[in-house]
């Protein structure tokens, strides 16, 4: 039986941010997901490559993968959703979804590396619910040449492999950085400009339509706190945690992989 869930203000005796010289670090906690539901994540970082990941496994068994590429100013969101073969579909299905990463949205990796967990038995729940993201990822990345924009992808995205999405924005951010242009991909819809029907209302699994997938990080340490003590300067004695939903509109090629959106 899992203890009660630990309220937000009492997080700060709960994470200590040790100053040590680790150049990696793997935290796990338990997390409440939105559904009530508790659910092991575990939380990595490595300071030297300059990462932060974060994975969990949902309800319905759909793996969740958040990694923030801060030299790069890249993120990417995996979602592995279980497939239902009695329906024509595969094992699982490989969802990634990448755009840039802002500043401020979670807390450096070097700060990272120095958390340490207390009570691995207290069930989080995040301070702050962030609204919910929607994003229009109209661009497809090649997996073969994407080590151009970050050399995370290939390992995280690789059960994806037709089904890596960007946005247009994110893509012309990208490539006045010098990124190499020949890794993106416009979708047909895009070239044609051809209003695609809703998979959601689409009949034919064969048609091309307009899928949509939701997503939530339940907890992740968005910010750190700092505090006042007999000296003039603030020091950091603690974290904030978040919980952030997305929602992404893509194209695909067919309703039949997209069969989520009929029940959403």
């Amino acid at each position: 039986m899992y203890p009660s869930s630990v309220s937000a203000g009492s997080l700060r005796i709960l994470f200590a941010l040790l100053l040590s010289l680790s150049v990696c670090s793997e935290l796990k906690v338990l997390v409440r997901l939105n559904d009530g539901q508790i659910t092991a994540e575990t939380l990595e970082s490595d300071s030297e490559r300059d990462i932060i990941s974060v994975e969990f496994r949902h309800t319905d068994g759909t793996l969740i993968t958040f990694l923030a590429d801060f030299k790069r100013h890249v993120k990417i969101l995996r979602a592995l959703v279980l497939g239902e073969p009695e329906r024509g579909q595969t094992q699982y299905q490989g969802l990634c979804f990448i755009s840039r990463l802002e500043h401020g949205e979670i807390i450096p990796s070097e700060a990272m590396v120095r958390l340490r967990q207390k009570n691995p038995h207290v069930i989080r729940t995040a301070e702050e619910k962030r609204g919910l993201e929607r994003m229009s990822m109209n661009m497809a990345v090649n997996l073969t040449l994407s080590w151009h924009l970050s050399s995370h992808i290939r390992s995280v995205c690789r059960d994806a492999q037709d089904f890596i999405y960007t946005r247009e924005q994110d893509v012309k951010y990208w490539l006045q950085r010098g990124v190499e242009s020949s890794i993106f991909k416009v979708f047909p819809q895009n070239v044609e400009n051809v209003a695609l029907p809703s998979c959601s209302t689409t009949t034919d699994p064969w048609q091309p339509c307009s899928c949509s997938y939701t997503l939530r990080l339940e907890w992740y340490p968005c910010m750190l706190k700092y505090c006042r003590g007999h000296g003039p300067s603030p020091y950091k004695c603690g974290i904030k945690s978040c919980s952030k939903a997305y929602r992404f509109d893509f194209y695909t090629s067919r309703k039949q992989l997209c069969m989520w959106d009929e029940e959403s």
